[in-house]
């Protein structure tokens, strides 16, 4: 064999063994470095999931839960006093109503008083007309209704022969002395008194008896 040919197979040589390792290197790093990047990646997330990196905002439950918690005590507390503002409103407005309901029925009541006093005198003359038998025909009719019409407006007459004496309700016109009585009583009716409800609206003229 020749030089030329020892030097021909030594080049032959050094291919196959360079082609061997560009076979066997470039596998073997190639796995390597996937194997690498595998376990960087996986100890990296991991580190990640941890440690949230700095500057990282956190978005947790956890974190929330401070903020919900004094959002939900200041809702609380404006509805409290929503609450408390309403409760007041509405007391005041009942007790509007109520201060007008009373108002007004005063105000009628009073008006009404107006009108029946202002009949008093017509009633006084039918009373009389009664005592003397004068009360018959269309006459006895008209005074019937007027009467009527008035007890439904609340007008009522009091005074009787007999009723025992009360300064509130009669006025004494004259005193006598009875045995018959034990206590101060009206023995003559001269005008019977009226009152609407529980208002007076004019006292009973009558005469009283003393006891002895």
């Amino acid at each position: 064999m020749t030089a030329a040919d020892d030097e021909n197979d030594g080049q032959a040589t050094e291919r196959v063994v360079i082609r061997d390792r560009r076979k066997i290197d470039p596998k073997g790093e190639t796995k390597a470095k996937a194997t690498a990047e595998v376990k960087e990646k996986a100890s990296g997330g991991a580190h990640r999931a941890a440690e949230p990196e700095e500057g990282a905002v956190v978005t947790d439950d956890a974190a929330k839960q401070p903020a919900l918690g004094a959002e939900l005590e200041a809702l609380r507390g404006e509805l409290d006093e929503r609450t408390h503002d309403l409760q007041r409103i509405t007391a005041e407005y009942a007790n509007y109503r109520k201060r007008v309901d009373r108002d007004r029925a005063a105000a009628a009541e009073l008006t009404t008083g107006a009108v029946l006093t202002a009949l008093l005198p017509v009633l006084d003359d039918i009373d009389r007309a009664r005592e003397h038998g004068d009360l018959v025909g269309p006459f006895a009719s008209v005074a019937e209704s007027l009467t009527a019409v008035t007890g439904k407006l609340g007008l009522t007459a009091f005074g009787e022969k007999g009723d025992p004496f009360d300064p509130n309700r009669h006025e004494a016109v004259a005193h006598q002395t009875s045995a018959d009585v034990t206590e101060p009583t009206c023995v003559e009716v001269m005008r019977r008194g009226y009152t609407l409800g529980e208002r007076l609206l004019r006292p009973a003229l009558v005469a009283v008896a003393d006891p002895e």
